[in-house]
């Protein structure tokens, strides 16, 4: 491969350069050095082997992120900041109540990547939204264990099938409207068996509580606070229920144009996803303030939280369609919804997918 050369030795380093494009930001970063020797046999002269520097473009200055009421590890420990402002992109946070409330802000451009479960992309793309799924959560042993189908303390029902004919109450098109759907069918019951009353769970909340909702779908942070200090009891919680769990969600525009950004975002949520699962009680710290939830309630969250995430996979994309057969099945989905049609090519997802996520099969 070499002529005339002696001991070639090759290091590699990496080296940043930024510099201002009208419109976009650039990053430069040589990705082999240029210390690479070359050696002339015939005047003995080593000299350095110049190597070609890639060009990483980023078209835009700001990343917008969604994040909802139930609070966001990443914003609060700023590692999207910290990685993101040195190449000269500004991170812009909106908070929202729930998953649904959050697709519908990126259906409108108002944002552009955002975490939800595994429901809310379902019916975004049933209304037509330009989204990608750009990764999945990782599942683990205590997943499910944060949400539940919960009863008042002193409600007389105490069975899930007792729930029949009663008023449920969740917010439609969340991940608790596939969770209801599923535990109903453990115990032969239908959809069309219970009320439903779509709320969010930030206002369901202070009505459980009162005493004015029978049966409220929920999860964290809202079902440990209503189990520690008021008692509610769980008929069933979303252990086992079948779900592929949530996912980090970009629009169509916004992932096309900026692969490399995507690829350096999921690198870094999934960063301190590992470093959340190996301190959980430091977790606790850091967000019960934030939530103003007591510490021992919050370390009960954070204990059954997953925080890591996961490639897509063909095998993630058939058990997300599953869920998107079964909403049309029970007809809240006017149309059958193709998953394939939110979803980039194998290549272009090698592009975006860190070799942390793409480990799991």
């Amino acid at each position: 491969m070499f002529n005339n050369l002696g001991n070639a030795k090759i290091t590699v380093i990496s080296k940043l350069a930024l510099f201002a494009i009208p419109g976009i930001v650039a990053l430069s970063t040589t990705l082999i050095s240029c210390t690479s020797t070359v050696s002339n046999t015939n005047t003995g002269i080593t000299k350095a082997k110049p190597v070609e520097a890639k060009t990483i473009t980023f078209k835009t200055k700001i990343l917008r992120i969604g994040y909802q009421s139930s609070g966001d590890l990443v914003r609060v420990r700023g590692v999207l900041e910290k990685r993101l402002q040195p190449l000269g992109l500004k991170v812009e946070w909106s908070q929202f109540a729930q998953g649904p409330q959050l697709m519908e802000a990126m259906n409108v451009g108002k944002i552009d990547i955002g975490s939800v479960g595994e429901t809310p992309p379902i019916f975004a793309q049933a209304a037509g939204a330009r989204i990608i799924y750009l990764a999945g959560r990782r599942l683990g042993p205590n997943s499910g264990k944060g949400s539940a189908i919960a009863v008042p303390k002193g409600s007389p029902v105490k069975t899930l099938a007792q729930i029949k004919g009663q008023k449920v109450v969740f917010q439609k098109g969340s991940a608790s409207h596939y969770f209801i759907i599923k535990a109903l069918e453990e115990v032969n019951l239908k959809y069309s068996d219970i009320k439903v009353l779509s709320m969010p769970n930030v206002e369901a909340r202070g009505a459980f509580i009162q005493g004015t909702i029978p049966v409220w779908v929920t999860g964290d942070p809202h079902l440990a606070l209503v189990e520690k200090l008021y008692g509610a009891r769980v008929l069933r919680d979303a252990t086992n229920i079948g779900t592929p769990g949530g996912y980090y969600i970009g629009t169509r525009e916004f992932t096309k144009e900026n692969p490399e950004l995507v690829r350096i975002i999921l690198e870094e949520i999934d960063k301190n996803g590992q470093w959340a699962e190996a301190n959980r009680k430091e977790v606790a710290k850091l967000i019960a303030p934030v939530l103003k939830i007591d510490l021992p309630i919050q370390e009960v969250i954070s204990s059954r939280a997953n925080y890591r995430l996961r490639g897509i996979t063909p095998k993630l994309i058939q058990s997300q369609q599953s869920v998107a057969d079964l909403f049309y099945k029970e007809k809240i989905l006017p149309k059958k919804i193709d998953i394939k049609e939110a979803l980039l090519t194998p290549q272009e997802y090698a592009a975006i997918t860190p070799e942390t996520l793409i480990s799991e099969k």
